[in-house]
């Protein structure tokens, strides 16, 4: 799920939300986001934090925050509900924005 962030705050414009079933999956998610940004468009995060637990990887890439998390941790946290308020995007839209 792509959450457009631009009409509801001003330190990034998307949020990627995706869930892996397990911590492993989760933290296999993450690398390899991690090295397609890396190796596709010189891209590194500014911060990551969670990749011990794996139950909720953060990384900030400043215009886009990604969010991987276990099924658990995304229904404790529910991101989507917290950011109700804000759209959903296609990847397609998101990626031409």
């Amino acid at each position: 799920m792509i959450l457009d962030m631009r009409p509801a705050c001003s330190y990034t414009d998307f949020f990627v939300l995706c869930t892996g079933q397990s911590p492993r999956q989760t933290a296999a998610i993450y690398d390899e986001v991690h090295q397609q940004l890396k190796h596709d468009a010189r891209l590194l995060p500014a911060t990551v934090d969670g990749q011990r637990e794996s139950s909720w990887i953060v990384a900030d890439y400043l215009d886009v925050v990604l969010h991987v998390f276990t099924p658990d941790a995304r229904a404790y946290y529910r991101l989507e509900d917290l950011w109700g308020d804000v759209p959903s995007v296609a990847l397609e839209e998101a990626a031409t924005a």
